[in-house]
């Protein structure tokens, strides 16, 4: 019976290289969102500079206008309206305006 060898020692991993973020769905000119997330099969994006909510529902995308709204998350009852979570409380999608 041969005798056992010594292990080999352990190599250093290499660092992870970080993830793709993916394309942007929005446009580029209102650059990157304050917040954004999906829920339901709908996604959203906040632009508080200016004071866009975009919300993309089976792959078309609405522009709304925000207001003095700090959305930062949504909260979506199965087939209703989003309500989005504003600083002051929620904010539900039909109480804001449409714009082209």
């Amino acid at each position: 019976m041969e005798p056992m060898k010594p292990m080999e020692p352990m190599k250093p991993m290499e660092p992870m290289k970080p993830m793709d973020g993916g394309d942007a769905w929005w446009p580029k000119d209102l650059g990157s969102p304050a917040s954004s997330g999906s829920q339901n099969g709908m996604r959203y994006a906040f632009f508080p500079d200016k004071k866009r909510l975009l919300v993309e529902t089976d792959g078309k995308v609405k522009t709304y206008d925000s207001g003095d709204h700090r959305i930062s998350g949504v909260q979506q009852a199965g087939g209703g309206s989003a309500t989005f979570s504003d600083a002051n409380g929620t904010v539900d999608l039909k109480d804001l305006k449409a714009v082209d």
